[in-house]
């Protein structure tokens, strides 16, 4: 049985292929399918904070995020699990420096939150993770968690395409003068 496509997504897959394909020249629609689904995913707020700690709280903390996922010496119950926060944590990533780069400004920095070059090293990391489950169920889409790591900056980027398109504001253009 197929999943219902989210009434966004025809939205979200034009205006992610326009500035991944049309602008940076990713012309990869695995990805491009990834990144609308995940745009749509992150519209509904309560699913930026899925990872959930002991007591059913969401955790907001990207050390705690990567506690969770650790099997060995964090609070994973299984490799399976790890994926499933390591995937998290990639989308979390990519989407905040993408679409919300102002959330890590120095202020918030210094009162715990990440820094913009924590959250892309984790990302990159995180997907590289995932994608190194690459049997069974997982075997068809290990390589393309790959390329999201290798690409993560220009993933990064288009999304700051993306945002600009959606708000209407032209990177690189001074606003007009006024009088």
């Amino acid at each position: 049985m197929q999943s219902e496509m989210h009434p966004l997504e025809p939205f979200f897959q034009q205006i992610v292929r326009n500035s991944y394909a049309g602008k940076l020249g990713i012309h990869d629609a695995e990805i491009t399918r990834y990144v609308a689904h995940l745009l749509c995913e992150f519209s509904e707020s309560e699913k930026l904070y899925k990872v959930r700690d002991e007591s059913g709280h969401p955790v907001y903390s990207l050390e705690e995020m990567v506690v969770a996922a650790d099997p060995v010496h964090g609070t994973a119950p299984s490799f399976d699990a790890e994926r499933t926060v390591r995937k998290h944590i990639g989308d979390y990533a990519l989407f905040i420096t993408g679409m919300y780069p102002e959330s890590m400004d120095p202020w918030r920095r210094r009162h715990g939150q990440q820094s913009f070059e924590e959250l892309v090293k984790v990302g990159k990391e995180s997907y590289y993770i995932v994608s190194q489950f690459d049997v069974e169920e997982y075997a068809d889409e290990a390589p393309m968690f790959a390329r999201l790591s290798e690409w993560f900056d220009r993933c990064i980027y288009g999304l700051r395409l993306v945002r600009d398109d959606l708000t209407g504001s032209r990177p690189g253009f001074l606003p007009a003068r006024v009088n």
